[in-house]
């Protein structure tokens, strides 16, 4: 079983070669849940690193996400085809394999994520971002009811009014849409951007090997977003963008705000 982790075997019954223990090991700092053979700071870097607080969404997405009405529960068993009628950026893999008799598909290699332009080419339609540009709300909501086939038109609605008045990013590619003169202008959405509020040096990257990360291929550097008002041309985020998730998944990321920018403090401050 040497280096067997490195070379999974669907056919081989792993609970049989040996047993770990139970995950009773719990971090001081954060809590975590670990083996006994882990290394004590792997989680939180012995307190360095502290998750901020979980910011209930608005209404009407706190109902619909925690309540159990027939609205909330619709939501939730589609929440899939919800998210992707506000998504930013498609969904892509090197490998997809579609089953020629299911209206399935298996996802094989590393996925991705596109953007394009702000908005399409004439007589195109509106896609993904574009669809925040239209310029009209009914005809906003009739293309993002389009996507999905098991969607509500009137969750829809009330979530569409949700990201246009909460969503940082749908703002703020508002406000830049309204500033380029020419189709020849672009927005460029930094990768190494500090948060509004926060000191800079709170954000440098470690000089001590504290915290290690394995990244499959080689699309590992933190490339910055580059949008265009119309472009025929797809972008591919860079999966270390700060706004990777929040440009995916809007239902979740629904304020919009960054994402991998958590800064390291003293644990014996807390600050």
């Amino acid at each position: 079983m040497f280096r067997a982790a490195f070379d999974y075997d669907p056919s081989i019954d792993y609970n049989v070669h040996g047993y770990i223990g139970m995950m009773d090991v719990i971090c001081s700092h954060c809590e975590a849940a670990k083996f006994s053979g882990e290394t004590a700071g792997m989680c939180c870097v012995n307190g360095k690193v502290k998750l901020p607080e979980f910011e209930p969404p608005p209404e009407p997405l706190q109902s619909l996400i925690f309540e159990t009405s027939p609205e909330s529960k619709h939501f939730l068993n589609h929440i899939q085809e919800n998210n992707s009628s506000f998504q930013m950026t498609s969904f892509g893999a090197t490998k997809i394999i579609r089953d020629q008799f299911m209206p399935t598909f298996k996802i094989q290699g590393q996925i991705y994520h596109l953007a394009g332009s702000l908005l399409p080419l004439p007589d195109a339609n509106h896609q993904f971002l574009q669809i925040y540009f239209i310029g009209d709300k009914n005809r906003e909501l009739n293309q993002r009811c389009t996507i999905g086939s098991h969607t509500k038109r009137e969750i829809l609605c009330e979530l569409q009014d949700l990201l246009h008045q909460h969503n940082e990013l749908v703002q703020l590619f508002k406000t830049a849409m309204d500033r380029l003169p020419s189709d020849n202008h672009r927005i460029v959405i930094r990768a190494d951007k500090t948060p509004t509020g926060e000191h800079s040096r709170r954000f440098n990257a470690p000089t001590i090997d504290e915290v290690a990360i394995v990244i499959v291929g080689d699309h590992f550097q933190s490339q910055n977003i580059i949008l265009h008002r119309r472009n025929e041309q797809l972008q591919r985020v860079s999966e270390l963008h700060r706004c990777y998730d929040a440009l995916q998944y809007p239902t979740l990321h629904w304020n919009g705000h960054d994402g991998y920018s958590i800064p390291m403090i003293n644990p014996s401050t807390g600050t």
